[in-house]
């Protein structure tokens, strides 16, 4: 193997690595997972130098494995434990890898390796096996969206322009879902915001529109969690660039759901984060709580969380779909506020928390004999847990005296 040219030598590994696959050996015995471990981790330390031939090479592989047919149980269990060790493979590789990359390099993710794992994304089924794909699938294209934003941003922005012309709900969506995936700072996060503005008014489809809230939301929440320093410092210094693009946005949201509860329900939490984004508008409108003046400008936004705040007041009575999206959008706004400091009393995310915090506990705690217990559609009683929980924790958090 010594006389051997690097890329030769690169394909013996690769090709060591795809034979002792479980898909290819049957074998689960200790020394054969030693033997693939060991595969795993020579390719890593080789990608560090021939980056491009290991992430060409696992690609093909994944492809092999995803195209076999498979017949009975044991065999089925072979091939999802192969796709699990690939993928487990391609995430460390791409996170050992600088954070840059050549534009063949990105040829080759757009190319190659993205249509194979937004094929794992779109999986229906939730079995523990799909269920693991799918999170690492996730953490490669997390992974990628680093080395590779503008390979995935390109997929995403020819989609979104795609579905301009697609005038109802029949459209494939799965490139959307891409968004809530990506890493992203604060200035690739203003970049997709600004692009999916720029869009908006093209689309005509309402499950598109919601969809794309959904997403944009996760990707917020992506940024505010891998970047908390950056959400900090915009608290203290607002990025002019992305609230301009928070507001246009969120205009065009308040136009999309009018005259309609349900839509509603459905975008209000993504609205107020786009609020959050804000800080310079939310201070305004807060302050024309107490007499100050609003500008024409923010008087819908102040509009927007007057009526949030009557709607979770007047749960027991108000509309059913709106009272839950004034209660999922309450508890982000206070699992928001918990990544500022403490100590940072005079932030307006706080003063907006003590607004709403007293009818939330209310809505979400109140005891089965006073009132009925808060839930939705049989279909998301785990999303009802992960309210709870991010409530609860939250005020913890907020004030953890009490």
């Amino acid at each position: 193997m010594a006389t051997q040219k690097p890329g030769e030598w690169v394909q013996s590994l690769i090709n060591r690595f795809d034979a002792q696959l479980p898909i290819k050996t049957g074998l689960h015995t200790t020394q054969a997972i030693q033997n693939v471990e060991q595969n795993k981790e020579c390719l890593i330390n080789v990608s560090r130098y021939k980056f491009r031939e290991v992430i060409n090479g696992l690609t093909k592989t994944l492809q092999s494995v995803n195209n076999t047919r498979i017949i009975g149980q044991e065999a089925e269990r072979n091939y999802f434990e192969s796709q699990l060790i690939i993928l487990d493979t391609l995430v460390k590789v791409l996170n050992s890898q600088p954070k840059d990359t050549s534009r063949l390099d990105e040829a080759i993710y757009v190319k190659l390796l993205l249509p194979e794992i937004c094929k794992f994304l779109n999986l229906q089924n939730d079995t523990p096996y799909v269920l693991q794909l799918k999170s690492l699938a996730s953490k490669v294209l997390f992974a990628l969206s680093l080395n590779a934003f503008n390979a995935v941003f390109s997929r995403i922005s020819a989609k979104l322009m795609t579905l301009s012309t697609c005038s109802e709900d029949q459209s494939d969506l799965s490139d959307l879902e891409l968004i809530q995936h990506l890493n992203v700072d604060v200035t690739r996060l203003t970049k997709l915001l600004s692009d999916v503005v720029s869009k908006f008014r093209l689309l005509r489809s309402k499950q598109v529109i919601s969809n794309l809230a959904h997403n944009l939301e996760k990707a917020i929440w992506n940024w505010m969690d891998n970047y908390p320093e950056e959400f900090t410092d915009l608290q203290k210094r607002p990025n002019e660039e992305l609230q301009e693009c928070c507001d246009k946005l969120f205009e065009q949201y308040l136009a999309y759901m009018e005259n309609s509860a349900k839509r509603k329900a459905s975008v209000w939490p993504f609205q107020m984060m786009l609020l959050i984004l804000c800080p310079k508008i939310l201070e305004e409108i807060n302050n024309a709580d107490g007499g100050a003046p609003c500008s024409q400008q923010h008087l819908k936004k102040k509009l927007f969380i007057d009526e949030v705040k009557k709607t979770i007041s007047n749960h027991h009575s108000c509309n059913k779909q709106l009272a839950e999206g004034a209660a999922v959008l309450c508890v982000r706004l206070c699992k928001a506020s918990t990544y500022i400091s403490i100590h940072d009393r005079l932030n307006v995310l706080f003063s907006l928390v003590q607004s709403i915090i007293v009818d939330l506990k209310s809505l979400l705690f109140n005891p089965p004999s006073t009132s009925k217990t808060f839930s939705r559609a049989q279909n998301i009683v785990g999303q009802d847990l992960d309210l709870y929980i991010d409530c609860f924790v939250s005020c913890f958090r907020i004030t953890p005296a009490q």
